[in-house]
């Protein structure tokens, strides 16, 4: 599972890089929705986005390049971005731009559990577009319980307690954690984030979830590539 910023490296990236990844076996794309203050993600993502801003990319545009690639392409794609993005653009507004377009599922990080539960999930529900929710290691059993029971997509485990991009080999005390996560029986499918860069943290986090995704380190090999599915193509034989 891979996540690129749209609008990177160029505005027009979006479907190459949605049709590379497909043709590469990639199980789910989670593309990111450029911001200005991005305050989960680390340098990469943040510069990232920023160039993306630069080159003029904007929700309308993102939109519609989903939805030619859609054309395509089924693979489940998941929007990330952040709450007060879409408020400014409207929830309800929001939310049947994505069922146009063909959006599987969001991920805003920012949007509190008890919010989604009392003002959106119904308007979640009737488009039939999935959320996934956070998890940390400070997050408490009960909200993992409530992430579990209101996440319809899968539950995203935040490695670590920091932003993304940060590429260590995975510690025992993360391994624990992802134990501790295990025990609880949840019924949602998990994906482990943040820090997951190379073969061996991939695979690891996969031993202790349903899947992983990469983020940072798949932008930094997209920076300055004349050809996409080849990088693409390149990136992911050194994943598997």
């Amino acid at each position: 599972n891979v996540y690129f910023t749209a609008g990177h490296p160029d505005k027009e990236s979006t479907i190459p890089l949605i049709h590379a990844l497909t043709r590469n076996g990639v199980d789910l794309i989670e593309v990111g929705l450029p911001y200005s203050d991005p305050l989960a993600d680390g340098t990469t993502i943040q510069d990232s986005s920023q160039k993306a801003l630069d080159n003029g990319i904007t929700l309308e545009h993102i939109f519609g390049q989903v939805r030619e690639a859609r054309k395509t392409s089924q693979i489940p794609i998941i929007l990330m971005g952040y709450y007060n993005q879409v408020l400014q653009y409207g929830v309800e507004r929001f939310l049947d731009a994505c069922v146009e377009a063909g959006i599987d599922a969001l991920i805003i990080p920012d949007l509190p559990m008890d919010e989604y539960e009392s003002e959106y999930q119904n308007e979640f529900e009737n488009r039939n577009i999935g959320i996934s929710f956070l998890i940390t290691p400070e997050t408490i059993d009960k909200r993992i319980l409530q992430a579990d029971r209101l996440s319809t997509a899968f539950i995203y485990i935040v490695s670590k307690s920091s932003i993304t991009g940060a590429a260590q080999q995975l510690n025992a005390t993360q391994l624990a954690y992802f134990d501790r996560i295990n025990s609880l029986g949840l019924k949602t499918p998990r994906l482990i984030g943040f820090g997951i860069h190379d073969c061996d943290s991939y695979q690891e986090a996969c031993r202790h979830a349903n899947g992983a995704i990469i983020g940072s380190a798949f932008i930094r090999v997209l920076e300055n590539a004349e050809n996409i599915e080849e990088r693409v193509s390149s990136f992911l034989r050194t994943i598997r």
